[in-house]
């Protein structure tokens, strides 16, 4: 990693650093990168983004995958090198000191690191809540220590915090602002090339490595059973890159050969918008998939030890964001022993088949909770802190 000079130099060309782990967080980075250029053209953003960060002229110093680690096992086996990549960003934001750092996501990382750079003199935010409220709430007392601010896109979120005095500011979802609040199915089979009349499932396992290995065999098998009772079925799957499509490709050759799947890249959403049902993992996606109204079926599956240690830390009656916004069961979950084709297929099958007018009020009821103009709500407390920071100096 080559590090380059970060201190900013004047109040009007703020340098800010970022921290991403995934895709999700790479999108709300650029969300607020040109939220804050509106107002700081001159700004410099420098530390770990991903493509659609680099696309705005962020300066990634080690690759976003890196932190792209899910589950108390798999991190475990990655430590070494989190700590080493840690440890040099703390080396280079604390002698070329950033005007603000924001950690997105990425708890286990950014609040330490968020910590270390605090007791430099860096203002620090952490943007997107992690899951105190659900397990581990002890961790709040270490957030407060190690931000100035916890910005949050979930409203139940904020009250947690407020309950615990620790400074939050509720900025919406910037999935709720970018999607629109009817999304044409229609028209998204038309952009995809996708026939407009059978019915339509995507399979969509996440997109990390191991998600894969641990969802595709299920789901493989179910969408096989679904497609032998429904011969018209068309079966779509949105992949992240070339890189999980072609995991993809080798697991779906080896489990089910013969099955015809219709692979698309980096189209999440308009495949989403094209479907009629989704059979997905867990995770941001699900509050995706909310906003374009469609139905799903979610599952998830984690390494064995990292499920038991979760049924020992976790409390809560759901797992998927769309179940805890609603605070009911809107959409049916599947954990662990429970992800598979005998639970799978009928649950699809209702959705694919009845009529879901009345999840999609609920669905609509959550879009226009959460729909805040995030990005810039988010800029806006960025720049509060930034300004205090100048006014102080």
């Amino acid at each position: 990693m080559t590090l380059s000079s970060t201190h900013s130099t004047s109040s009007s060309s703020p340098v800010f650093a970022i921290v991403v782990g995934e895709h999700s967080g790479d999108t709300l980075g650029a969300g607020l990168m040109k939220a804050l250029k509106i107002h700081y053209p001159d700004a410099k953003f420098i530390g770990i983004g991903g493509a659609k960060m680099q696309r705005l002229g962020f300066e990634s110093l080690f690759a976003m995958e890196e932190l792209s680690v899910m589950g108390i096992v798999e991190v475990l086996g990655r430590i070494r090198r989190l700590l080493h990549v840690r440890k040099s960003l703390v080396n280079s934001f604390s002698k070329n000191q950033p005007d603000i750092f924001i950690g997105i996501d990425a708890p286990d990382f950014n609040i330490g690191l968020e910590s270390r750079l605090k007791k430099h003199g860096i203002k620090t935010i952490h943007y997107v809540s992690p899951s105190v409220w659900a397990w581990r709430e002890k961790r709040i007392f270490k957030i407060a220590e190690a931000t100035d601010m916890v910005l949050s896109l979930l409203p139940f979120e904020k009250e947690f915090y407020d309950k615990h005095h620790v400074p939050c500011t509720f900025v919406g979802h910037p999935l709720a602002d970018d999607i629109p609040m009817v999304s044409d199915k229609e028209q998204a089979r038309i952009a995809l090339e996708l026939p407009i009349e059978p019915k339509i499932l995507a399979l969509m396992p996440g997109s990390r490595g191991g998600e894969l290995s641990r969802l595709l065999k299920p789901f493989f098998q179910s969408a096989e059973q679904l497609q032998k009772e429904d011969d018209s079925l068309l079966l779509i799957a949105p992949m992240v890159s070339e890189k999980r499509a072609n995991q993809f490709i080798a697991l779906k050759n080896e489990i089910v050969p013969n099955l015809t799947i219709k692979i698309i890249i980096d189209k999440t959403q308009t495949v989403m918008a094209a479907s009629d049902c989704l059979l997905t993992a867990s995770g941001t996606v699900t509050l995706e998939a909310a906003l374009i109204k469609r139905p799903m079926v979610i599952c998830y599956k984690f390494n064995t030890l990292t499920y038991l240690l979760a049924l020992w830390l976790v409390k809560l009656k759901w797992f998927s964001l769309p179940n805890l916004l609603a605070n009911k069961s809107l959409v049916p979950e599947l954990l662990q022993k429970e992800v598979c084709p005998e639970n799978i297929v009928p649950l699809v099958k209702a959705r694919l088949y009845q009529d879901q007018s009345q999840l999609n009020e609920s669905f609509k009821n959550i879009h226009q909770q959460l729909k805040c103009n995030a990005s810039e709500q988010a800029a806006t407390a960025v720049i509060n802190l930034f300004n205090t920071q100048v006014i102080n100096k």
